[in-house]
């Protein structure tokens, strides 16, 4: 499989081949219903040529191709299963680390693996993510025993923790104080996972926790020696590509919406709003995917922030709105299932780290700080 040309109804390029968005609507449901073997989505999604969007043709990927791409590629996904897309996001957002760290033999050993879905990439830097921001600290320390590091933690929600093959990206406090982000391989002495986590939702994206006991590594596993300075290159393409499902989310129970009843939603009382909500979602996926290309959101990730809380509320929007249009249809099994499915996704948006309140948070300390200066 790879990558059709056609162009989707917003105009931009498909990057799904048909047998793969036939086989995740044939298996949203089990896939977010935990039915589904979650070791079949990975492999599905590498050999679409979907990890390989935005990452150099030197290393693997798609030429021509660049973060926007990847992006949209995830929304594409959200728009036949938010599962499948998460899984997508979590091992896209792996390559990229790799792509930005220093540690070139580390990026040179695995990023084909990773590519090709022979290896499950996770990330646990929403914690780093978060500490970036000052508003928790780190949750794994490490202690120096020669020329290695010893760390002790815990990381208490993680995805695409693969069973049979994973490597998580995790955020250490160093000997010195330093934050840093290290890799850990499945399989290490002293990495414990958990069983999958109890979700609502999404169940086959192995989901899960890992404790972390006196886990020895050697420098070779370091992707980075000062996440402060890392940290704010990756979170454009972690924030920008965990964007893609609200956007593909959005755009999905949009089209259910414009269709309920034989169309009644989209000719008659609702037809105004769902017009307003679609362009604003186009809105806010332009000017994420081009502030992505620009590198905007470096230097001003408060603009990032804004784009994904407007876009997780959309998505929440677009839901209610697939409901009105549907009326009592939307509530009776076997039809409603879709419709139930994605309500259950929309939940989850505004709590996958970070949270919609945390991020609203930051934004009104960044006001306060704002009108303070000003007034001084």
């Amino acid at each position: 499989m790879t990558a059709t040309q056609a162009l989707t109804d917003t105009g931009a390029r498909s990057w799904l081949p048909a047998e793969l968005r036939d086989w995740l609507d044939a298996h949203a449901q089990a896939l977010d219903e935990g039915a589904e073997d979650p070791a079949s989505v990975l492999p599905r999604l590498a050999e679409a040529g979907v990890f390989r969007l935005g990452v150099p043709a030197s290393q693997g990927g798609l030429e021509g191709s660049d973060a926007g791409d990847a992006i949209e590629a995830v929304s594409q996904l959200a728009e036949h299963s938010v599962a499948a897309a998460f899984v997508a996001w979590g091992q896209r957002v792996f390559i990229e680390y790799l792509l930005h760290s220093p540690n070139q033999a580390l990026a040179r050993d695995w990023t084909g693996p990773l590519l090709r879905g022979e290896l499950a990439g996770a990330t646990a830097l929403s914690n780093a993510m978060k500490f970036l921001s000052g508003i928790e600290s780190l949750q794994i320390s490490a202690r120096q025993d020669g020329d290695d590091w010893v760390l002790d933690g815990r990381m208490p929600w993680v995805t695409n923790l693969r069973p049979d093959g994973f490597l998580v990206a995790a955020a250490v406090t160093a000997p010195d104080g330093t934050p840093a982000v290290v890799a850990l391989p499945q399989g290490i002495a002293g990495l414990t996972r958990s069983a999958d986590l109890r979700l609502l939702g999404l169940q086959s994206s192995n989901t899960a926790a890992l404790e972390v006991k006196g886990v020895r590594i050697s420098p070779r596993w370091l992707i980075h020696a000062d996440a402060r300075q890392y940290l704010p290159q990756a979170r454009p393409a972690f924030a920008g590509l965990q964007c893609g499902l609200s956007i593909g989310l959005a755009r999905r129970a949009l089209r259910q919406a414009a269709t309920a009843g034989q169309g009644q939603g989209a000719r008659g009382i609702l037809a105004e709003p769902l017009a307003q909500l679609q362009a604003q979602v186009e809105y806010l996926s332009d000017q994420l995917i081009a502030g992505v290309r620009e590198g905007r959101y470096v230097a001003e990730p408060w603009l990032l922030f804004e784009v994904r809380i407007a876009l997780a509320e959309a998505a929440q929007q677009a839901v209610q709105l697939e409901l009105q249009a549907s009326g009592g249809a939307a509530y009776l099994k076997p039809a409603g299932d879709g419709f139930a499915r994605r309500w259950r996704e929309a939940a989850f948006l505004p709590i996958v780290t970070p949270s919609l309140v945390q991020l609203k948070t930051e934004l009104a300390k960044r006001r306060a700080r704002l009108a303070a200066e000003a007034a001084a």
